[in-house]
């Protein structure tokens, strides 16, 4: 179980900038399939094409009609179609790379930018992306704990012991964006392991802590219930707090 509440903690660190990523991943093949889409369309309405708009000519080709060309032959008896219109493929690391320049314009410091103007720019977004998640797993408490028969008073030591938690996660975290660990102007996946890593040492002492207000049964009944404390912890975490990047050097 602490094996488990380790990798959770670690993926729940995670969590926004996979978002983030898997966002303007979809967005761009969103992007390309339009734009294939309107190519297709204007290819269809195109008189010198045989799939065009307009009637069958006499001779059963498409296109026909008044002032309208049914179709042409090239050297060689080809009947051809006109100019193609065609969509350039974006490569792989084309892509990645307009991506995180994406997210650097979207969560990265502005040129000029104000702490106050960063976090009243991007922390909506943050609060928008945990809202969610932060109420199905505090539902999920609740329902545990009732399951495992935890008290009010348990339940309030837990949230005082979470307290120092969250100030020393957050600590943590803020010390990773400053130092550059984590940082949205460039793709560091093992920075943010490594970042993810330490993270979920935390997470798992936290719960080594609440392992002594709640008994080992009601601990194993939550789990059963399916509740990870380092998801919980993950989400839960003041993440709004966090201090803005430094400007990109």
């Amino acid at each position: 179980m602490a094996r488990s509440n380790l990798i959770l903690g670690g993926v729940a660190a995670l969590a926004l900038a996979a978002a983030g990523w898997q966002y303007f991943e979809n967005r761009s093949l969103r992007d390309r399939l339009s734009a294939q889409a309107d190519a297709a369309a204007r290819a269809a309405a195109d008189p010198w094409s045989p799939r065009g708009g307009g009637e069958a000519g006499a001779d059963g080709s498409a296109g026909g009609g008044a002032g309208r060309v049914a179709g042409f032959t090239l050297p060689g008896g080809k009947v051809g179609s006109g100019p193609e219109l065609t969509t350039k493929r974006e490569s792989v690391m084309n892509r990645r790379a307009r991506i995180t320049d994406e997210i650097a314009a979207m969560f990265g410091r502005l040129d000029g930018e104000t702490d106050e103007e960063y976090r009243a720019r991007v922390m909506p977004m943050l609060q928008m992306a945990l809202e969610k998640p932060r109420t199905l797993t505090a539902n999920r408490r609740k329902q545990a704990e009732q399951v495992a028969g935890v008290s009010p008073e348990q339940s309030a030591k837990v949230d005082q012991a979470l307290e120092k938690v969250y100030t020393d996660v957050v600590d943590y975290a803020n010390t990773a964006i400053t130092d550059g660990q984590i940082s949205p102007y460039k793709r560091d996946v093992a920075g943010w392991l490594e970042f993810a890593g330490g993270l979920g040492a935390m997470l798992n002492d936290a719960q080594g802590k609440i392992g002594t207000i709640l008994t080992p049964a009601q601990m194993k009944s939550m789990y059963e219930q399916g509740f990870e404390w380092g998801e919980y912890l993950g989400l839960s975490a003041p993440w709004e707090q966090l201090k803005p990047p430094p400007p990109r050097s």
